[in-house]
């Protein structure tokens, strides 16, 4: 039957490896939503080869999205050899034909309103990507980490783009007309385990002028489990990709600046910094009485030699601009004092706030006075 061209086509890009046990409830959710009736839906799959009768079910689901006239579109990686998050996410791109597409992780669940709420806003604002509030499930999971992503001002998902929690608005909430992806040269990065796609993508969109929209409306419910493909992304490789970002875009503008944290933290950032900018390096400042007032000797491994020492002062004492470095959030085996996520994590405070008073202390602006890095 000939589609209705007034209506809109929106694809739904799904990667999937090994998901089974989840596919009933993604699916479920999508037949759920509010726009059935006044839009084209077409789910669009690349099966990366997995080994858990993925693809049958998959299959057995042709018959009800045909039923409420919503399209399945599926890419077959025949290799026998998984690809990876990025490979999945091009080719599921490739097999679908809307204007605009709705990415979606195998195990969460789309709440029924999403995509005529974040439709609403794309349409108007097609150079965007277009988040959501999400609920972690369970509902205890990562809260600091929740709580950041869901109260970002609409300025900040721009700014706040070099900390370790990865884009502003999460990837399985991404909503964007299809020259977003096409703006992109290579879409997903396909370097495959390990890589943080979702990162590259934010990043090279964010260079092609594109924007970064988040809808008030909690849209997803976001699994948290072991097995999620987060956790196979090594917390270095994020890291290097923050710094080399620092690098290109907000240090050549600082003839000089100040690293807030005279621990662990600030002094990795500094030794992997570019010596260029590293000679910018002021001070590390700190609220450690036992570091105050010492310095930071750091070695050249090539020269086999001590560089200049480096002060140590207080935060109220330093010179903005500053990379902040403080760690805020930690991920320990379970105890009872911290927020248990399940029965191998647990979420830590680091500060219990404290850091956040000290900062709105001395009156900053954010990206002018200061970027965080944590």
């Amino acid at each position: 039957m000939a589609l209705n061209s007034t209506k809109p086509l929106v694809s739904i890009i799904i990667p999937i490896y090994n998901g089974k046990s989840w596919i009933d409830t993604c699916f479920e959710a999508i037949t759920m939503q509010t726009v059935i009736s006044s839009m084209h839906l077409e789910v669009a799959v690349c099966e990366d080869a997995s080994t858990d009768g993925t693809l049958e079910l998959i299959e057995r689901w042709r018959k009800k999205f045909d039923e409420l006239s919503i399209s399945l579109k599926i890419f077959k990686n025949e290799t026998g050899k998984p690809k990876g998050v990025g490979y999945a996410k091009n080719r599921a791109v490739e097999v679908s034909t809307g204007d605009y597409l709705c990415f979606q992780d195998i195990d969460d669940i789309m709440l029924p309103h999403r995509i005529e709420i974040q439709y609403r806003l794309a349409k108007d604002n097609q150079s965007a990507i277009i988040g959501g509030r999400f609920k972690r499930k369970p509902e205890n999971s990562t809260e600091r980490f929740v709580r950041w992503a869901n109260n970002l001002y609409l300025e900040q998902l721009k700014i706040q783009i070099y900390t370790s929690h990865g884009p502003t608005v999460i990837m399985p909430t991404w909503f964007c007309h299809r020259n977003v992806f096409n703006n992109v040269t290579g879409g997903f990065s396909e370097k495959g385990h390990g890589t943080p796609e979702d990162l590259l993508f934010f990043y090279s969109h964010l260079d092609n002028n594109g924007d970064i929209l988040r809808t008030d409306e909690v849209i997803l419910n976001y699994m948290y489990h072991p097995a999620a493909t987060t956790f196979s992304i090594k917390q270095q490789t994020i890291f290097e990709i923050r710094v080399a970002r620092l690098e290109k875009i907000i240090l050549p503008n600082w003839p000089a600046f100040t690293i807030w944290n005279a621990g662990k933290e600030g002094r990795q950032l500094f030794r992997s910094l570019n010596q260029r900018f590293q000679k910018r390096v002021i001070a590390l400042c700190d609220v450690d009485e036992k570091k105050i007032g010492r310095k930071y000797t750091p070695y050249d491994a090539f020269k086999r030699k001590a560089k200049d020492p480096i002060p140590i002062v207080h935060f109220t004492e330093a010179q903005p601009p500053f990379i902040i470095c403080v760690k805020l959030v930690s991920f320990t085996k379970s105890s009872e004092n911290n927020i248990c996520n399940n029965e191998h994590f647990c979420l830590q405070d680091m500060t219990n706030g404290v850091f956040e008073d000290n900062l709105k202390s001395l009156y900053l602006k954010e990206d002018v006075d200061y970027v965080l890095f944590n």
